[in-house]
């Protein structure tokens, strides 16, 4: 395998993010919120293979951390793959 195909996909999922974050800004802004009677959200930190989560409800933070075990196992495949592939 090329590791140039790795870091493409890097590279692209990274602008992948970035354009879907701004849509998501724009798709808020123009939407026109006039009473929003409670927000609900979270978020992740993942220091190596350790995610760090918070919310603000227990609902979130249950979807957050089945999104971030999902996402911690795919990078640890990736990473065997990429040792394996590599010589």
């Amino acid at each position: 395998m090329n590791i140039e195909i790795f870091y493409d996909l890097g590279v692209s999922l990274v602008f992948l993010g970035i354009l879907l974050t701004i849509a998501a800004l724009l798709i808020l802004v123009t939407s026109g919120v006039r009473h929003v009677e409670r927000t609900r959200g979270g978020g992740i930190m993942i220091c190596g293979p350790f995610p760090i989560v918070f919310g603000t409800d227990s609902e979130s933070v249950k979807t957050i951390l089945l999104l971030s075990i999902v996402l911690v196992t795919i990078l640890s495949a990736f990473t065997v793959l990429l040792l394996l592939f590599h010589e």
